[in-house]
């Protein structure tokens, strides 16, 4: 058993404090900086129903698409680079691929492309690469990062027509989910007319808690507050894990850190699916005006998850698996609290 808990996985966390009034305030940038979210969690203490602005914002969310059995070489394709990828905005991700074993796809709206491979394929693939980051000590698998707006990937030049090639000669195939900036469906409508696929909306779910045992941000220092048990707790609210345990307890030592009151209500909301940047961000955006409208002392909390295959994490960089994300404790005096979240062995995600 002790030896089983010492290889557990280590983990990053990275704090910040600021606010949104400052002028060097970089919350922006860390939301845009995550391309690949499946899930949002929304705490709101001392709420029963979303306000109607905040209703409006988690509704409104871009719809997704699935294809199924997409050959890669197709994200090459003239018209989709036309009007999709050299535009900007559009991201997409291979579909239920495992960063450590499958070859997984992803693209980013700034039009990068990466893909993760195993030695076989890179070797046939014929591109230029790097081993991963994450071999141990023989290198099994290759990262392929192409810039497809970059001249030297141009359409009919040399190298767009080797990558082609070697897609081709792979025969590589995948599910994909994909989503544009709101009113870009069109752009894909000649790519999916070649392949099944659907259309999705992120979904959307709430449950009201009654007698919370409830973090209280407002009445401690947040120097002083363990960032893990309060991350505990927050997820352990959003699965709907009881909290009201001993510290000492054998089967749960989950608890509601200290200083802590009870609420008579709370709200608990989940949005799902592949999930833009820019909605994520709108959303906060709704959070902040409901606090500055809301009674003193009042906060609220969000947490985003990206994808735990997804072969590139927190803007470019290589993503080894496992959990990445971030959460927001937001105050009615506009100050936050931002955790970032990632396996040790990731890059730093500040």
């Amino acid at each position: 058993m002790s030896g089983g808990l010492a290889r557990t996985p280590r983990t990053l966390l990275v704090c910040d404090r600021s606010s949104f009034l400052h002028e060097t305030d970089r919350l922006s940038a860390h939301v845009q900086r995550q391309h690949f979210n499946y899930k949002v969690s929304v705490l709101l203490p001392e709420c029963s129903s979303a306000p109607s602005q905040l209703d409006v914002a988690l509704n409104s969310f871009n719809s997704f698409y699935l294809i199924r059995k997409l050959p890669v070489f197709e994200l090459l394709d003239k018209h989709f680079l036309e009007t999709a990828v050299y535009p900007g905005g559009v991201s997409g991700l291979s579909y239920r691929t495992r960063v450590d074993e499958d070859t997984c796809i992803a693209l980013t709206p700034n039009g990068h492309l990466t893909l993760s491979l195993d030695k076989d394929s890179f070797e046939l693939l014929g591109v230029e690469g790097k081993p991963s980051r994450f071999n141990h000590r023989a290198a099994i698998r290759y990262v392929v990062s192409v810039d497809l707006t970059a001249r030297r990937w141009a359409q009919g030049g040399r190298g767009h027509q080797r990558l082609i090639t070697g897609l081709s000669r792979l025969h590589l195939e995948t599910d994909f989910v994909l989503t544009l900036q709101p009113g870009g469906g069109a752009s894909l409508q000649a790519l999916l007319s070649r392949y099944d696929w659907s259309e999705h909306r992120p979904e959307v779910s709430s449950r009201v808690l009654t007698n919370l045992s409830c973090h209280a941000p407002g009445s401690c220092d947040p120097a002083s507050c363990d960032p893990h048990r309060l991350l505990e707790w927050l997820g352990a609210v959003d699965a709907d894990v009881s909290c009201e345990n001993l510290s000492s307890s054998f089967l749960s030592s989950l608890v509601c850190p200290e200083p802590k009151t009870t609420v008579s209500q709370a709200l608990s909301i989940s949005v799902c699916g592949l999930l833009c940047p820019q909605d994520v961000h709108h959303l906060i955006q709704q959070l902040r005006c409901y606090l500055e409208q809301s009674q003193l002392d009042s906060w609220a909390a969000l947490t985003v998850h990206g994808f735990v295959d997804s072969p590139v994490s927190w803007g470019s960089a290589e993503h080894g698996g496992g959990h990445s994300f971030y959460s927001l404790l937001m105050s009615h005096d506009l100050t936050y609290q931002l955790y970032l979240g990632t396996d040790a062995k990731d890059t730093c995600p500040l």
